[in-house]
């Protein structure tokens, strides 16, 4: 599976060396997928307003009790073409900010680490 490389820092399209948009191929692409669905809010797609977690709903402004959060996370894992498992792990929070991990298996085994912290995400294999 192909999708479009985002620059990590700024979540943002990148280009090549020749100037086009560049683009990932998996596992990368995969695990990036991955954090752009925890990163969706329920309704913001508009091809299908059922992805997305709900965080206006049921996170932000709430303080739901971590379950929910990993629960949500995990659901939004699983719903990237290829992932079969998803586990999600919160580390800390701490005032607003939210530090964790889900690691994901692929149809393949490949087991890959999304981590995430307040609003960045940093993606990696294990």
């Amino acid at each position: 599976m192909n999708s479009l490389l985002l620059d990590q820092s700024t979540w943002d399209l990148c280009l090549d060396a020749a100037g086009n948009i560049a683009m990932a191929s998996d596992p990368y692409a995969m695990a990036q997928d991955v954090a752009s669905a925890i990163r969706l809010f329920l309704g913001e797609a508009w091809y299908d307003t059922a992805l997305g977690v709900p965080y206006f709903d049921q996170i932000l402004g709430h303080a739901p009790p971590v379950s929910r959060i990993k629960e949500q996370f995990t659901r939004a894992a699983l719903t990237v073409p290829g992932v079969v498992a998803a586990t999600c792990t919160l580390a800390s929070i701490a005032g607003r900010q939210l530090t964790g991990q889900v690691r994901v298996t692929d149809t393949a085994g490949t087991v890959l680490t999304v981590a995430f912290a307040g609003g960045s995400t940093s993606i990696g294999g294990s």
